[in-house]
């Protein structure tokens, strides 16, 4: 039993020093898919069975870019955060908790990154 107030327990966010903001990120990235997910999947289904030229056509004009941009950058950060919670609630060795953190970071990115420069390839025809 500790001395200190509410306001100061309350202060360091926990042990990690950082709950409140991971929290915050979760619940922004979520609000933030939910009008994402249609702008993208409406235009990304209908260009789907039309080959190579219908993706090319749907994603060269700027607007199903920007919105293919942020879907995948919104989302891949998303199911980053959610993934750590998981390997940090879950994986009881301490250095395979680590590894998996840095794995989910850079399998994450990687994704995020690759997806993006596709999508530039595809709007600026690089």
């Amino acid at each position: 039993m500790g001395y200190r107030t509410d306001y100061a327990r309350v202060q360091q966010l926990g042990t990690a020093h950082e709950g409140v903001g991971h929290w915050w990120g979760q619940r922004i990235s979520s609000l933030a898919l939910i009008p994402l997910t249609p702008f993208f999947v409406i235009p990304f289904g209908r260009a789907l069975g039309g080959g190579y030229e219908a993706i090319v056509a749907t994603y060269s004009s700027w607007g199903n870019a920007f919105i293919a941009v942020a879907f995948l950058l919104v989302g891949f950060w998303h199911l980053a955060q959610g993934l750590q919670v998981v390997i940090e609630d879950y994986v009881p060795q301490k250095s395979l908790r680590m590894g998996l953190l840095i794995a989910n970071t850079l399998f994450n990115g990687a994704l995020a990154l690759a997806g993006t420069f596709a999508i530039l390839t595809i709007l600026l025809r690089v």
